[in-house]
């Protein structure tokens, strides 16, 4: 665990990310808040399946993982424009993997699903992402947070459970599975051409706790084909970050994507 930094200083410094952002002004901000990293093992021959053959699948020591990322986003934003009405907070739910392109890991996402239908097409549009529109609820009772989702056209793929801290907060070290899975400064996805584009992110170093929980209710894996080595995730938490994004870009050439 390594010394928490002031992120109230230099907040958007991007010292810490393991290539150059592109050379454009960033497109989009947001706030993540609560969030939990439920992370499952798989076998690689499962993911390498289910992951376009233009992305190559990333491991940890030799093992595939999935994460479940429950969330509240909130603060959604395009550069120079006042927030997206509607948006101010809603919760989210991510199903991703870590994938690489020449050498630059990032994630693939599976799903997200979010309470929030402008920015369901939002995303869809300018970051083709495989989003949907989903019926959720997030509560917070002290450090617990409950948390519920069903996608309102696939009622049979829910999300339900509760999640809390349970250590200081820490950064994670360098070369350990928590670096690994948080400290990705990326994501990839498909054009309409099925070709991968890359969204580069920066947000401060990942602030991590310890967290356990009950997940009651849980068919986002298996219900999109993701069969796990076992149903005893690994947990964090994470409180609050901020984020911008960047618009999406060729990954051979870090041009621009329209």
């Amino acid at each position: 665990m390594e010394e928490l930094p002031n992120i109230q200083e230099n907040k958007w410094d991007d010292s810490h990310r393991p290539w150059p952002l592109p050379n454009l002004p960033w497109g989009m901000k947001q706030t993540w808040s609560d969030l939990l990293f439920a992370h499952y093992p798989v076998k690689y021959e499962v993911l390498r399946k289910l992951v376009p053959e233009s992305l190559e699948v990333d491991t940890y020591e030799g093992v595939c993982w999935v994460g479940v990322v429950p969330f509240r986003m909130s603060g959604v934003r395009f550069r120079g424009l006042p927030p997206i009405p509607g948006t101010a907070t809603f919760p989210e739910l991510n199903v991703r993997t870590y994938v690489t392109i020449d050498g630059k890991p990032g994630v693939y996402f599976f799903s997200l699903d979010a309470d929030n239908w402008p920015a369901v097409k939002g995303a869809r549009t300018f970051f083709h992402l495989p989003y949907h529109y989903a019926k959720m609820d997030i509560k917070n009772f002290g450090d617990t947070i409950l948390f519920e989702s069903k996608r309102r056209n696939r009622s049979d793929i829910v999300f339900a459970g509760s999640y809390k801290p349970v250590s200081a907060p820490f950064i994670a070290v360098k070369g350990s599975f928590e670096e690994w899975m948080t400290e990705r400064y990326c994501f990839y996805t498909l054009n309409a051409s099925d070709l991968p584009v890359r969204c580069d992110i920066l947000h401060h170093p990942w602030i991590l706790q310890e967290a356990e929980g009950e997940i009651t209710l849980n068919t986002t894996l298996s219900k999109q084909g993701i069969m796990v080595e076992s149903d005893q995730p690994i947990l964090h938490f994470s409180k609050k970050i901020d984020v911008r994004a960047w618009p999406l870009v060729h990954p051979a050439t870090g041009r621009l994507h329209f």
